[in-house]
């Protein structure tokens, strides 16, 4: 299992597998062509039916500015993974290179069928039984489990994710307006937002701020801005808006918050170890499921909970997030993908409150590494037009109105290449 500092990045939006994995892929191709002039890019599957509104195409002439880049869209020719692509790299004498390069989810990219050596293996144990035992054994808390691995130089690393879950918010939050693309959505974060200082109702305060947070963090990445993979970037508003909520609201200790942050990284880490975190591949509960877990943990770190508690805490955040689809309208991080962190987030403070008293009556039954298998059973089992793909579910009945124009594949929709965010990236 790899370091956490692969699961969690900071990039450019909208998203994790269609963004910033192509423009880690053109990056390393530039590197490894430095003296190219012309770039022949075609994207497969997913890649290719969502791409237009996930700004596949905008990111990759972005990152190969200054150069030709011609770019097909092939969804008819098979691929093992949806998020497939080759760039053929063109010299000014004729010679060429070609690589493939798969994009495995949050931002991680295969090239030729090799992960890259900063994604090589460092933790000893791949499932949380053994990781449970091992600190058992070794009277160790979670957070110190992950120190003891990555080690101190992880929390540098950490503080600086923190900063950029804040930052995130706080930018979201700071802006009102209209989304861009076709869909043509206002910003809501900053209404909900005043919204839930007039709440007399305490709990109520809490539950708006706390979606009022996530949504910011989404439009933020919707419109192309800076976010953290948490563990992806279509759920890049659950971790965040719990982590903005702790630390503003709360005024949680930023040491505690760290901490927590470490254990949410290891319960995602795990997920995409033994399933994966990838929409493309199992659908939505791959992304906001897996966020839903990662945050619950985090509360439960947060308010100092056992290992057993936080384990029951990611359990259920991931249990009943089962099945979820991915079928974002017209291929946009927007609808439902906005409102479904928002949701996430609130399950996860629901999530860790169940288990810190779930766990003083029973014992579970059902395991959390149980969770992340049949997570990973059940997205084999999801269509692939359930699967970012943008051909069925919400994609297609969204449409079936006329308002936006006639469903089919998301990449002859297309998307306007608006880019608000130019000054974070």
């Amino acid at each position: 299992m790899q370091t956490i500092k692969e699961l969690l990045k900071i990039g450019p939006g909208p998203s994790s597998s269609h963004t910033f994995g192509p423009m880690r892929a053109a990056q390393d191709m530039l590197q490894s062509a430095p003296k190219a002039d012309a770039f022949e890019i075609v994207l497969y599957g997913s890649l290719a039916l969502t791409g237009k509104g996930h700004l596949t195409d905008a990111i990759l002439k972005k990152t190969l500015k200054g150069k030709k880049v011609s770019i097909e869209f092939d969804w008819k020719t098979p691929q093992e993974h949806p998020n497939t692509m080759t760039i053929k790299a063109i010299n000014s004498d004729g010679t060429s290179l070609m690589r493939t390069y798969v994009s495995i989810g949050g931002g991680k990219i295969m090239i030729d069928g090799q992960m890259p050596e900063s994604a090589k293996d460092i933790y000893p144990h791949t499932t949380l039984d053994d990781i449970q035992a091992y600190c058992k054994k070794n009277y160790l808390r979670l957070d110190e489990y992950v120190t003891q691995v990555e080690g101190r130089e992880i929390d540098a690393y950490i503080l600086k994710i923190y900063k950029a879950m804040i930052n995130s918010v706080k930018k979201g939050l700071s802006k009102t307006g209209r989304l861009p693309g076709k869909l043509k959505l206002d910003r809501v974060a900053y209404a909900l937002f005043e919204s839930a200082q007039s709440c007399d109702n305490e709990a109520d305060k809490d539950a708006l701020l706390l979606q009022s947070y996530a949504y910011a963090a989404s439009e933020q990445n919707a419109s192309g801005g800076t976010v953290v993979t948490a563990p992806t970037m279509g759920s890049c508003g659950v971790l965040p808006s719990l982590v903005y909520h702790y630390a503003i609201d709360k005024e949680m200790p930023r040491k505690t918050i760290l901490n927590a942050l470490k254990v949410a990284g290891l319960i995602g880490n795990l997920i995409q170890e033994n399933a994966t975190i990838s929409g493309a591949k199992a659908g939505c509960q791959a992304e906001v499921g897996a966020a839903c877990a990662m945050a619950a943990a985090f509360c439960a770190s947060c308010d100092r909970m056992s290992n057993e508690q936080i384990e029951c805490a990611a359990e259920i955040g991931l249990e009943h997030h089962l099945g979820l689809t991915c079928d974002p309208v017209m291929g946009y991080v927007m609808i439902p993908c906005i409102e479904r962190n928002a949701v996430a987030s609130t399950r996860a403070v629901d999530a860790a409150r169940l288990a810190k008293y779930l766990r003083n009556v029973k014992k579970n039954r059902v395991s959390f590494d149980m969770v992340v298998r049949t997570m990973n059973l059940t997205g084999k089992k999801l269509p692939m037009e359930l699967k970012e793909t943008s051909l069925d579910g919400l994609a297609v009945v969204v449409m079936e109105d006329g308002k936006y124009g006639q469903p089919g594949p998301m990449m002859h929709q297309g998307a306007d290449n608006e880019d608000d965010e130019g000054d974070d990236n």
